[in-house]
């Protein structure tokens, strides 16, 4: 560290690398960098020097210098290798699904990012099925959320969650619930409505649950369902009752007045 030249720290670091003493080896490249920028060996050096983080388990700077590699020395033989390992290092960086997701996000978009730089590697179907796993967390997430919503019976919120969920992830394995969900809060969110707006979410929760049973006529979840849209259904019919009786009833002075 204080004594050995140039060269001699870069054996070491070598030696010491292939020794398994990713520390030691970490400490000597961090002190060859610098100084063997525009060398020869300067390739080589970086890449050693990303591996020795991503062994220690610090994926994030690994990430960080296998991206770096792979843009300073593009045409190496190991470009790619270090391209996708930045990217592997940010699925490894991936977090529970409860907390801040931005790192899986960056993880997708740099695996994506692989796919489309190298179409014909044997890494691109591993790198679908880590973009995979990444979105189900983030689905997984995402239906969590909207089931939270639904149970501080923030309807509304729910609704627009579940129909979110849809839209990005069109080939969820959760779809039969969450249709029987965005049915079941549109009844909810009918019932507990002002008079004015209940026949309008009334209709709202028979076309969900109509476009549910379309899909899954042998659902689990039918009895219920067929619960709650006879239920739907006698509120819009008691509703039309009530319209048809006041109509007639404002219609009865001016019949009266024709006599």
């Amino acid at each position: 560290m204080k004594k050995g030249s140039v060269d001699e720290k870069y054996e070491a670091a070598i030696k010491y690398y292939n020794e398994k003493d990713y520390s030691r080896s970490l400490q000597l490249f961090d002190q060859l960098v610098g100084v063997m920028r525009a060398t020869d060996k300067a390739e080589k050096i970086y890449y050693y020097y990303a591996y020795c983080y991503y062994n220690q388990k610090d994926y994030t700077l690994a990430s960080y210098y296998f991206k770096r590699y792979s843009n300073n020395f593009p045409n190496s033989p190991q470009a790619e290798e270090c391209q996708f390992l930045s990217a592997y290092c940010n699925f490894l960086n991936s977090p529970e699904y409860s907390l801040d997701q931005t790192i899986t996000y960056e993880a997708i978009k740099d695996l994506q990012l692989f796919t489309n730089t190298y179409p014909k590697s044997k890494r691109v179907s591993e790198c679908n099925d880590l973009i995979d796993k990444l979105r189900g967390k983030l689905e997984h997430k995402d239906f969590r959320i909207a089931r939270l919503y639904y149970r501080m019976e923030d309807y509304a919120a729910s609704i627009q969650a579940l129909n979110n969920i849809l839209k990005e992830f069109p080939d969820t394995p959760h779809k039969e619930e969450i249709l029987f969900m965005i049915f079941k809060s549109y009844h909810k969110f009918a019932r507990e409505s002002v008079e004015e707006k209940k026949k309008d979410r009334h209709l709202k929760a028979i076309n969900a649950y109509n476009e549910f049973i379309t899909q899954y006529p042998e659902s689990k979840f039918l009895a219920e369902a067929s619960s709650l849209k006879e239920k739907s259904k006698n509120e819009l019919d008691a509703m039309y009752a009530r319209d048809k009786q006041k109509i007639s009833q404002e219609n009865k002075p001016n019949q009266q007045k024709q006599k």
